[in-house]
């Protein structure tokens, strides 16, 4: 009941503020003659003021015991805030009895403002983090793009410290560090990840999709549970991959890069990392779009699954599907036409299957929802890329190991929210780099061929039995 009471502290303590801030005005113009009208409304302004302020006061204090913070800001945020309470009950005082000539109350209300100033700031400290004030004015005042800086020599890096640690502390320490636990999780030391919050299995190693914070940053935007909240910068799609990587190879706090697995997709975001370009694409492409849509029929969801499709939802809560055909028995008619009638729901398509060729992308075009595709390593070719002209939805191409060209990428111009191609593998000539670009001017060009270095561990030397004689 008393952390209830506690959650209205949000609410009350913008009255004191408000309340206190007019009536200090008011008491330092009423020494100019044309203001003295005033005079009669400062004592009624701060018996308002100092009433509110202990009431913030009160719940403050509640919301602290809640468990969700501590620290030495929280304390520091107290005491100041118990300190514009009681000079506010002075100030009222001295208002009433000391001479209306004196420039005590005025001296008084100078101070008074000064400390709901700085009150002020310690309480938006918590909420949004302790450098919230500072952080527009670093890096010269630039705008903030990926939450991990660049890594020169990605492949020495230790993943945890260099890469994990600062994405945290850039996105999750604001609701879930030193000064600040939401839902009793702190995420700014190792013993904390592992201990989890009060949802529990915040972090379970080797197992990225059952952790509480990888099954957060996947919810809708509009759910009240997604992480982090909405109005906060969001992590890129690189940033989540490299988070669920991690945790699936065991979420080690130690371990370079070097010594961890490193799938082709993953290749490209520790690549992106070394670039300082691992947050340009993310917080550009959407993960599901804003419009709700109903349910797909399960039959159909059936029929896929039985052809051997991965077909789930994209995000918990959510009607939007992905599907995946890499282990998929074929895509006969009978699949797709199972595909074209969950077409409202598919926003996310792996269509990569030994038998996609150009009469299969035929049965996609009527597929518009689609904001991820990926046909790697296909059979697809320039006249296939005619079908994607009108997916306006259309945001990530990835065409890694076909046999498309500059001249077939040419067809898809117009999606203006087309955000990345990857084109690894492709018919795409080198000198033809220049042109796509400027076809593509807001699109980022992924064209692969990341060097990664061969570790002692990734050969087996085998050595012929020798046999005493």
């Amino acid at each position: 009941m008393l952390e209830f009471f506690g959650r209205f502290h949000p609410v009350l303590v913008h009255l004191p503020i408000g309340i206190l801030l007019i009536a200090c005005l008011f008491l330092i113009i009423i020494r100019i003659p044309k203001f003295e009208s005033l005079r009669p409304a400062i004592a009624t302004l701060l018996f308002l003021g100092m009433i509110s302020a202990v009431l913030s006061c009160i719940t403050g204090y509640f919301l602290a015991n809640s468990g969700d913070y501590e620290g030495k800001l929280v304390s520091n945020h107290q005491w100041m805030g118990i300190g514009v309470a009681a000079f506010s009950i002075l100030l009222l005082i001295g208002h009433k009895y000391l001479k209306a000539d004196s420039g005590l109350p005025s001296v008084m209300a100078v101070a008074l403002l000064i400390l709901v100033s700085v009150t002020g700031h310690l309480g938006g400290s918590l909420t949004h983090g302790a450098d919230y004030l500072t952080a527009p004015l670093k890096n010269g005042g630039a705008k903030a793009g990926a939450a991990i800086p660049p890594i020169p020599n990605i492949q020495e890096a230790l993943v945890y410290q260099d890469a994990i640690q600062p994405l945290l502390k850039n996105r999750c320490y604001s609701c879930h560090g030193s000064e600040k636990q939401k839902g009793k999780l702190r995420l700014d030391l190792e013993a904390y990840i592992l201990k989890g919050g009060k949802e529990g299995n915040t972090l379970v190693k080797g197992k990225a999709d059952e952790s509480e914070l990888i099954k957060r940053l996947l919810l809708p935007g509009s759910n009240d549970k997604h992480m982090p909240p909405k109005e906060k910068p969001q992590l890129s799609q690189n940033e989540i991959a490299l988070l669920h990587w991690w945790i699936n190879n065991g979420a080690e706090f130690n371990k370079k890069v070097k010594g961890i697995k490193q799938p082709d997709d993953i290749k490209a975001v520790l690549a992106a990392l070394e670039k300082g370009t691992a947050g340009t694409i993310a917080n550009k492409i959407a993960d599901i779009p804003e419009k709700e849509v109903g349910a797909a029929n399960e039959k159909d969801i059936k029929r896929l699954s039985k052809a051997g499709v991965m077909i789930v939802p994209v995000a918990q809560n959510s009607n939007y599907l992905t599907a995946n055909f890499i282990n998929a028995q074929s895509t006969a008619d009978s699949v797709m036409d199972a595909l074209n009638a969950v077409k409202d729901q598919l926003v996310w398509l792996k269509f990569e299957h030994k038998s996609v060729n150009d009469e299969s992308l035929k049965d996609l075009k009527d597929c518009r929802n689609l904001i991820r595709l990926s046909l790697n390593h296909t059979q697809i070719t320039d006249k296939s890329l005619e079908n994607l002209k009108k997916m306006d939805q259309l945001q990530s191409l990835s065409l890694v190991g076909t046999k498309v060209s500059t001249k077939g990428l040419a067809q898809l111009s117009k999606l203006k929210n087309l955000r990345a191609i990857y084109l690894y593998q492709t018919n795409v000539k080198r000198s033809d780099w220049g042109t796509i670009k400027r076809m593509f001017p807001k699109t980022t060009i992924d064209s692969g061929n990341y060097q990664v270095p061969t570790l002692p561990k990734d050969t087996t030397v085998v050595k012929p039995e020798i046999v005493a004689k």
